[in-house]
Parts: structure tokens; C-alpha cells; sequence
């Protein structure tokens, strides 16, 4: 199966799936049904099968799914089987907030250091070297680093994105409130955490709006 089929929402759960499946494992149970699955992890059965397809395909009739492939499915989706480095730059309080975060690596992605030009907090955080921008470009192709994560303000956003590039970097998380200039072929997510906020709240109102309504 190609992962580009595989669906934000559907990545979210394989790493429950891939927990669950793990203890299974322990129990030396070979095959599991998605009938179990979801009932242990209270969701849905068709749910549980539809994730399940997009990862492996379709169980065997009577038996469900053998557990050690459904592991190995599962860990190859979440690219878990060969880590993908990630750099940070932009280590004030948004950045060491994401450093501090330990579920990364269950999504196949490892923050390898975090940079800044700020020396005051360059230090080692979390096991993490946060590093000067003048050691960037070479860490960068030294460790073969294809991921950017740009924490920093939005006067500083573009003149970093431009430094990602120019060290080898094809994909890049912006966490800056400002539209970047990228050349075709790079990967690029924008992340709004406002916006994120902003729809929470919306729905809030709606459902609020709605409640009167009905009495």
C-alpha cells in the first residue's frame, strides 16, 4: 500500500494500534481480529478494519491478522523501521516546547539539535544540542538532514527557510505566522496555531447556538 493514501486522522491511530499490538505480541498471540482490536481500544470495528486495510490489506477469514506482520506494516507506515533526522531552529519558547515533546520518534521523525543565533541559550536541552547558526549548513550535510522545523520569528522565517535549503533540507514545518518562498519540489506545512484555536472555538459557538436552540 502507499502511504500517500494513508490519511491524517488514520496516522494518528496506528501508534495506539501499534502499542496494543505490542502486548499482543508479548502474549505470544499470533493472529488478532479487528474485532478485538477495536473492542480493547474502544473504537469502532469498521474503523478499526478500514485503518487496518490501508496498512496491510485484509485479514485471513476466521483468523484476522497475523500480529508480527501487522507489526511490521504498522512500523513501516510510521517509518519507525529507519528514523528520519529533523533539525530545529528557533530554540526560544515555542522551539524548547517541541523539543521537550517525546512522540516524535513514534512517527518515524528524530530532532537531532535545535540551532539559534540567540548564545544565550545555547546549551544542551533534553539531551539535545541547541547550536550556533554558523555550525547549521555543515551539521546539516554531515547528518544528512532532510526535515527543517522553523520556530522562529516571522522577520527571521524567510532568511532561515533560505538557509534549510541551501543545506540539503526538502521538507520544512513552518511555525511562523508569514507565507515563505519556496522553489517547486520542496515538502511544506504550515502550521497556524491560531487558526487551530479559532476553529476549537467556532465549533464551541455553533454548538452552543444550537443548545439554545433546542430548548
Amino acid at each position: 500500500m502507499e502511504k500517500s493514501k494513508i490519511t491524517k486522522a488514520v496516522l494518528g491511530r496506528l501508534p495506539q494500534y501499534l502499542a496494543f499490538l505490542e502486548d499482543v505480541s508479548a502474549q505470544d498471540i499470533p493472529f488478532i481480529s479487528s474485532t478485538k482490536i477495536a473492542k480493547e481500544l474502544s473504537l469502532g470495528e469498521v474503523q478499526v478494519r478500514k485503518d487496518l486495510s490501508v496498512v496491510c490489506g485484509k485479514g485471513k477469514p476466521k483468523l484476522g491478522y497475523r500480529t508480527g506482520d501487522l507489526i511490521k506494516s504498522i512500523e513501516s507506515c510510521l517509518g519507525q523501521s529507519k528514523l528520519t533526522p529533523a533539525v530545529l531552529v528557533g530554540a526560544g519558547k515555542l522551539g524548547k516546547a517541541l523539543l521537550e515533546y517525546d512522540e516524535f520518534e513514534k512517527y518515524g521523525v528524530q530532532i537531532m539539535a535545535a540551532f539559534d543565533c540567540n548564545e544565550q541559550v545555547l546549551k544542551i536541552h533534553r539531551s539535545l544540542e541547541i547550536l550556533p547558526m554558523s555550525q547549521f549548513q555543515e551539521f546539516c550535510r554531515t547528518h544528512e538532514i532532510r526535515i527543517g522545523i522553523i520556530t522562529v520569528g516571522e522577520g527571521s522565517a524567510q532568511a532561515v527557510c533560505d538557509q534549510m535549503l541551501a543545506s540539503g533540507i526538502t521538507a520544512i514545518w513552518n511555525f511562523a505566522p508569514c507565507k515563505l518562498r519556496l522553489p517547486e519540489g520542496v515538502l511544506f506545512l504550515q502550521e497556524n496555531l491560531a487558526v487551530s484555536l479559532a476553529y476549537l472555538n467556532n465549533q464551541l459557538l455553533d454548538q452552543k447556538r444550537k443548545e439554545k436552540e433546542e430548548i
